[in-house]
Formats: structure tokens, sequence, C-alpha cells
């Protein structure tokens, strides 16, 4: 069975999240969306509440799990038994951020490969550190996140 790791914060998951995440299944029999739990990092919403919505969104959905983690990903990868790491890229310093990771990922674990899917043209330009300042605006931030988001 051919995993996957499609490892984030989610702070929220947005559209472009879940876009990757579906078409990694069409590429793995199993994806394990993984919500990182960094202490030194500051989020918006509570780990509990980013699970909810991730679970909402794939409620039904065969071959999608949803777990949480602390620690180095490839570490988590090895728990898991997953051998791959997903990972969306909406740009050019996407890629060159994500290659970095990815590089010193595979120095740690020479059998963990990352695969990169590119965004949908249409989903480029949503972040989670864009839908979270229209979240401290008062904006409206349907278009950008799955309807299990609700805030």
């Amino acid at each position: 069975m051919k995993t996957a790791l499609f490892p984030g914060s989610f702070d929220p998951v947005t559209l472009g999240h879940e876009d990757i995440a579906r078409r990694a299944l069409q590429l793995f029999d199993r994806v394990i969306i993984a919500i990182g739990n960094n202490a030194s990092k500051k989020y918006m919403f509570p780990l509990e509440k980013r699970r909810q919505w991730i679970e909402s969104c794939f409620d039904g959905v065969t071959g999608v799990k949803v777990m949480t983690y602390d620690g180095l990903t490839v570490d988590f990868c090895k728990k898991t038994g997953a051998a791959y790491i997903v990972r969306g890229l909406r740009n050019a310093s996407d890629f060159q951020f994500e290659q970095v990771i990815a590089q010193m990922n595979q120095a740690m674990a020479a059998d963990v490969e990352t695969v990169f899917i590119p965004s949908r043209p249409e989903l480029v330009a949503v972040n989670s550190t864009v839908v979270r300042d229209i979240i401290r605006h008062g904006g409206d931030i349907s278009p950008f996140v799955p309807k299990a988001v609700k805030v």
C-alpha cells in the first residue's frame, strides 16, 4: 500500500490544501493529512479545531486519515509507514523553499521521497496566512476555505 504524508499546520485548512490532498489520493492508496504541532509557533486556531475541520472536509472519503504529530516529519513518516511526503507548490518561491526541505528530509531518510503537486491556477493565491489576515479584519473567507471551516 502506497502511503503519503501531507504535512502542514492547516491554520486554517484552505481550498488549496483540500485540492492537493484530493489529487494526492489519485496517486497514493492512503494519504495521511498530518497536522504538525510546533510548540514555538503561535496558531490562530487550536489543534483540535483544525483537526475537526479537516476531518469534516474528508468525511466519508476512503483513503484519508487525519493525524497530529510533534517533531520531525520524516520521523512521523517512519512511524506511520509513509514512504512519500506530498507538498503543494503555488509558485517558484514555494519550490525553492520546499526543495531545500525535501533535500534535508532525503538526507535524514533516504527511503522517504517528496512529491510536489502544483496548485491549480485558480487556487494559487489562496494561503492560510492571507486567510488569517482576512479573518482578523472581518472579511469573508468563504471563497477560500472548505465549507466545514466556520469561524
